[in-house]
């Protein structure tokens, strides 16, 4: 098993995300205002950064999981059959958390006893 990305490439992402939003928020060039005026106002900017990056977040961690990508099916969990082979390729698969929608990369396995469709990484 391993991860589907990098650490460095994890992080990276995330960085890039965070910089973009924080100079939303609070522009570095002094001649460019800042947004809002009110505390309410500083509140939305904080949601919308939490709304940016938890998704963004779960997605690197779950590509870090070690679980992330198998070498191996596995057995077929519909009939038990070891009669399994990997399909090429990932799916996208959205997914939704208290945090907003999630985008997982999940591969497909496909049983030759049943022809049942799984996906080895599921847990």
């Amino acid at each position: 098993m391993a991860a589907r990305r990098t650490r460095h490439e994890a992080r990276e992402r995330l960085q890039k995300l965070f910089a973009a939003e924080l100079d939303r928020m609070i522009p570095a060039d002094p001649a460019r205002p800042m947004k809002g005026r009110t505390f309410r106002d500083f509140e939305m900017q904080g949601v919308r950064l939490k709304q940016t990056l938890m998704p963004a977040v779960l997605e690197e961690l779950a590509g870090l999981n070690e679980s992330a990508e198998v070498r191996e099916a596995g057995g077929c969990p519909y009939c038990g059959s070891k009669h399994t082979y990997l399909e090429k390729g990932v799916v996208k698969k959205e997914v939704r958390s208290p945090e907003g929608a999630v985008v997982l990369e999940r591969q497909q396995a496909r049983c030759r006893a049943c022809d049942g469709s799984f996906s080895p990484s599921e847990s």
